[in-house]
C-alpha cells in the first residue's frame, strides 16, 4: 500500500479528483486529498487561475506542506493534476522520505542544484501547450541530471486535463490507459 497525497487542478477539488482518489483506493493505496482552494471549484481554467492568483504561490504551498506533514513518516508518493502536479513536484523534491512523485498534466521548474533518487511517472497530452515539448525535454534532463528514474508518458492529441471526464478535454480512452499505467507504477513502489 502506498500512501498518497494527490493534489487537484487549477479547477479546484472536483469530483474527477475524488474519483482518482477512490480509484487508488479500491487498488488498496492510502490517499489524501486536501483542497487547496477552501471549497471553492470552478469550470474554467481562467477562473482556476484567479482563486490561485488570490490565495498565491505561496500559501498554496504551505496549504500543501500543512495538508501532508501528517503523513510525511511513513514515506509519501506525491501526486497531482496539473497545478497539483506542479506542487507535488515541489513537495516531493524537498522530502527526502518522499517515495515517489506522480504527475498528471503538470510539472514544475526544477532548480539546477535539486537532487533525488525518487521514481517519477508523468502523464501529459502530446502536444499540450501548458506543457510544451521543449519545455518537456529540458525538464526531463533535469531531472534525470537530479538522479531521478523518470517515466514520460505522452498521448496523442488529447486536451491537457484528458483525465477528467467533466471537462472538454477528457478523453475516455487515454484516461484509462494512464490510470493503468500509473496503478503499475504504485504498484512498483509498494513493492
Amino acid at each position: 500500500m502506498a500512501r498518497i497525497l494527490l493534489l487537484h487542478s487549477v479547477h479546484g477539488l472536483r469530483p474527477a479528483v475524488l474519483q482518482a482518489a477512490e480509484r487508488l483506493r479500491s487498488a488498496g493505496h492510502e490517499v489524501h486529498t486536501p483542497d487547496l482552494y477552501d471549497g471553492r471549484v470552478v469550470d474554467t481554467p481562467e477562473e482556476g487561475r484567479k482563486i490561485q492568483e488570490e490565495i498565491g504561490r505561496d500559501e498554496l504551498l504551505k496549504r500543501a506542506v500543512t495538508a501532508a506533514a501528517p503523513h510525511v513518516d511513513g514515506g509519501l508518493v506525491y501526486a497531482g493534476f496539473s497545478l497539483g502536479g506542479a506542487i507535488a513536484q515541489n513537495l516531493a523534491l524537498a522530502d527526502e522520505k518522499a517515495r515517489g512523485l506522480l504527475l498528471m498534466h503538470g510539472t514544475s521548474d526544477l532548480s539546477e542544484d535539486v537532487s533525488t533518487e525518487i521514481p517519477v511517472q508523468l502523464h501529459v497530452a502530446d502536444p499540450d501547450t501548458s506543457e510544451p515539448v521543449d519545455w518537456l525535454n529540458a525538464w526531463y534532463l533535469l531531472m534525470r541530471r537530479a538522479g531521478a528514474d523518470v517515466e514520460i508518458f505522452r498521448y496523442r492529441g488529447v486536451g491537457h486535463l484528458f483525465t477528467d471526464p467533466d471537462l472538454p478535454d477528457h478523453d475516455a480512452e487515454a484516461a484509462e490507459r494512464a490510470w493503468a499505467i500509473a496503478l503499475d507504477f504504485l504498484s512498483e513502489l509498494d513493492a
